[in-house]
């Protein structure tokens, strides 16, 4: 069964994540797409991230009845900060039985040789890219093991819905009904 594994904080989990994620298991050649929630990442400060535990249970609230999507917390009981690397040995470990897709946004691509293990993971692991708004990619030169998917851009962060909730703004168009519900109430 082919995996991609979607890395991030999820903070929160907003529509542009979903809908890409969606595409990728309806027209990207994956079986199913784990959101792997990063408790921290090395490029990210602790004190912007919502708790561990809600931006867990708002992936699973926004992923429920789609049986394509898993939340995967593997990352919570690894040393922090996680890199990705440590993650990717660990799944493997605990289920030898999937090909796992590392799926990065076309902004991190040109970086991957930066990351811990960056040049391991390029020849370890299949990889799965797709457009960011405002990064170009050459896809003609592109590794063997590198596929890049043409999935619609959706110009949306977490950074704007968690400025916007705090302005006391209804954005709730862009969250999946339950997580708009589990932030305002």
């Amino acid at each position: 069964m082919k995996v991609a594994l979607y890395f991030g904080s999820f903070n929160p989990i907003h529509v542009g994540h979903l809908a890409l994620a969606n595409y990728l298991c309806e027209f990207g050649g994956v079986d199913e797409l784990w959101f792997v929630v990063s408790p921290r990442n090395p490029f990210k400060q602790q004190a912007d991230l919502m708790d561990d535990d809600l931006r867990l249970q708002l992936v699973r609230l926004a992923i429920a009845d789609y049986p394509k999507f898993q939340a995967c917390d593997v990352e919570f009981s690894l040393p922090r900060p996680s890199y990705t690397y440590h993650t990717l040995l660990k799944l493997r470990e605990l289920y030898p039985e999937y090909e796992f897709h590392l799926l990065m946004g076309a902004d991190n691509w040109p970086n991957l040789r930066n990351w811990y293990q960056g040049e391991r993971i390029m020849s370890d692991y299949p990889i799965i890219v797709y457009p960011r708004p405002g990064y170009p990619m050459e896809i003609d030169d592109l590794p063997a093991n590198v596929f890049f998917v043409d999935a619609p851009q959706f110009d949306v962060s977490s950074t704007f819905i968690r400025e916007s909730l705090a302005a006391g703004k209804d954005v709730r168009f862009f969250l999946h009904p339950l997580v708009w519900a589990a932030l305002t109430h």
